[in-house]
C-alpha cells in the first residue's frame, strides 16, 4: 500500500508512534528507547523539538535536516528498539502478517504524522504533547510526568513549572490528534 506523506523542507513533523496492541512497553524500557534515539542520530541529523513518552505511545516533534528522511528516522528508532528490547509480545497476529515478515510485533506498523507549517501551530502541538500524560490520566499535573521535554522547557523558561491549568490548555482541549 502506498502512503502519502508530506515533505515540506524546513518544517517540523509531529509524530505519534504506538506499540502493538498498545502494550505498555516504553517506560519500562526507557533506556533502550533513549539508546534508539541516540543510535539513530549517528546516521540522521534531526532535532527533537518536543517529546513525551507514555507507556504505550510516543509523541514527538522532529525537525530533520532533510525532511525526506523522517520516515527513515522513525524506522531506525523502531528497528533499534525492537532489536534490543527482546520479545515483549507473547503472540504474533498471523492475520496481519507480522510473523511472515519476521516482525516482533513491538510497534504498530503505521504511525501518525502531521507537518507543522507555522510557529502558532508548532506552539499548539508542543502544548498538546506536554499535556498528553494528564489527558490520558498518567499524571495529575504536567510537571509530575518525568518522561517529557516539559522539564527542559521549564528550565529554559519557556513554561512556568505549574503550566497546564484550564486556561493554559484552552487552545488544545478540543484537539483530537490520536
Amino acid at each position: 500500500m502506498n502512503y502519502r506523506r508530506v515533505f515540506v523542507q524546513n518544517s517540523c513533523v509531529h509524530l505519534i508512534v504506538t506499540s502493538y496492541n498498545r502494550e505498555a512497553i516504553f517506560i519500562g524500557n526507557i533506556e533502550i528507547l533513549r539508546s534508539a534515539f541516540k543510535n539513530t542520530s549517528k546516521n540522521y541529523k534531526f532535532e527533537i523539538i518536543a517529546i513525551c513518552v507514555l507507556p504505550e505511545h510516543i509523541h514527538m516533534i522532529l525537525k530533520p535536516n532533510n525532511i525526506n528522511e523522517y520516515p527513515k528516522i522513525i524506522s531506525s528508532i523502531k528497528h533499534y528498539f525492537s532489536k534490543n528490547v527482546g520479545q515483549v509480545c507473547p503472540t504474533y497476529n498471523e492475520k496481519i502478517g507480522y510473523k511472515n515478515k519476521r516482525e516482533k510485533c513491538i510497534f504498530q506498523r503505521r504511525y501518525f504524522e502531521h507537518t507543522i507549517i507555522d510557529e502558532n501551530e508548532l506552539n499548539t502541538q508542543i502544548n498538546y504533547i506536554h499535556y498528553n500524560p494528564v489527558k490520558h490520566n498518567f499524571a495529575k499535573s504536567v510537571k509530575e510526568w518525568k518522561y517529557s521535554s516539559f522539564h527542559k522547557f521549564v528550565k529554559d523558561k519557556l513554561y512556568d513549572e505549574n503550566w497546564g491549568s484550564i486556561k493554559d490548555i484552552e487552545s488544545i482541549k478540543d484537539l483530537e490528534i490520536e
